[in-house]
């Protein structure tokens, strides 16, 4: 058995595990932009952290660091309670 394992090519061809595209560099809005607070009232901010089955965005998605996705998904979770948001979007039929 031999250790040498094919070279990948970046080149974007027809290869099995080339990457499609490079992602930006993510940065937390919060820590850019001292004025902005996370609130459970601000439904408009807050639908940006939740997908469209209801479930909340991971911080490799959102950009959001961690100190700030914890109070971004405790405000979430705060607003469903409240209803301003739904524990899920399920399509009637």
């Amino acid at each position: 058995m031999s250790d040498e394992r094919p070279e990948r090519t970046s080149s974007g061809g027809e290869g099995g595990g080339d990457r499609k595209f490079f992602a930006k560099p993510k940065f937390c809005q919060f820590c850019a932009d001292k004025t902005l607070t996370i609130d459970y009232k601000k439904v408009d901010l807050l639908r940006k952290y939740v997908t469209e089955e209801g479930s909340l965005r991971p911080r490799r998605q959102t950009g959001a660091c961690a100190k700030h996705q914890r109070l971004v998904a405790a405000a979430v979770k705060q607003a469903r309670h409240v209803a301003l948001l739904p524990f899920a979007n399920r399509g009637v039929d």
